[in-house]
């Protein structure tokens, strides 16, 4: 089923992840924003979650197991997409679950005829770029097998696009977190509203086709151009700035990959992620 282009606000959205650190931050802001928003994660992580409010369904499934994600795009009109793994793993676990999951996805959507997808791709898509100024058409330089997966997602993306009229926004996210930890998040710092903002108005937004854009907020010192946050209407409130005095004495060694390279630590020959125990 082709989706139908629509000028009006979705109605009904999927968010997957939903029992994660972003899902349950966008679940707090984006209630009541819809008529219904479908929370979706593997069965046990949503039985950690606080029961359904108005306007809310739990519904459990595995993002590698198509015919569940069939059932969990049925009827909705957009799907924000956190779900996969959240850190560099082995290359198998990666492709399982990221990468073949978001192609489990987008297939399901477009089957069931959802309109737009909003796709949670990383700073680690571009991770070996250098510290300094880059649009989103860079070249990609993934610097992990998570980098690649988000590399992989995007593409998917584009392809879904062009051969089935699905619309696509991915957001690149650099650091979630409630407020700056360290020096590099003075560029990369994503603040919870911010983001509540930015993937609402990635499923909100008329007139996109395809989109990647900066997860990041207004922060003075940021490495990622805002190529996009016009088209979105996205104007974040919050600066990274306002926290440097904190954080911008804790720095990396200055010879290390994870000092001269956008994606941090995941730019170190050794780092293995959730893979580090020697699986």
């Amino acid at each position: 089923m082709t989706p139908t282009p629509s000028m009006s606000r979705p109605r009904r959205v999927l968010l997957t992840g939903a029992a994660g650190h972003i899902g349950t931050t966008l679940r707090e802001h984006l209630r009541g924003h819809y008529d219904l928003l479908r929370l979706s994660d593997l069965p046990a992580a949503l039985a950690g979650l606080p029961p359904a409010a108005a306007g809310e369904e739990l519904y459990p499934a595995d993002l590698t197991d198509p015919a569940a994600l069939r059932g969990a795009t049925q009827g909705m009109d957009a799907v924000i997409h956190l779900g996969g793994i959240p850190d560099e793993d082995t290359y198998p676990v990666i492709r399982a679950v990221n990468m073949d999951g978001t192609a489990n996805l987008l297939e399901a959507a477009r089957l069931c005829g959802v309109r737009r997808v909003a796709f949670a791709s990383s700073i680690h898509a571009v991770g070996y770029a250098p510290r300094e100024p880059i649009g989103m058409d860079a070249p990609v330089r993934p610097d992990s097998f998570y980098g690649v997966s988000k590399v992989f997602g995007e593409a998917l993306g584009r392809m879904y696009v062009d051969r089935y009229g699905l619309e696509f926004v991915a957001v690149r996210i650099c650091s979630f977190l409630e407020r700056p930890r360290e020096a590099r998040n003075l560029a990369t710092w994503l603040s919870p509203r911010d983001a509540a903002q930015l993937f609402r108005r990635a499923i909100d937004a008329p007139g996109v086709t395809y989109l990647t854009v900066a997860g990041i907020s207004a922060n003075t010192r940021r490495w990622m151009n805002p190529d996009g946050w016009d088209v979105l209407g996205y104007e974040p409130e919050d600066n990274a700035e306002e926290y440097a005095a904190e954080v911008e004495h804790l720095i990396s060694p200055l010879q290390s990959n994870a000092a001269r390279f956008q994606g941090g630590i995941f730019t170190e020959p050794d780092y293995r992620g959730r893979a580090g125990d020697g699986s």
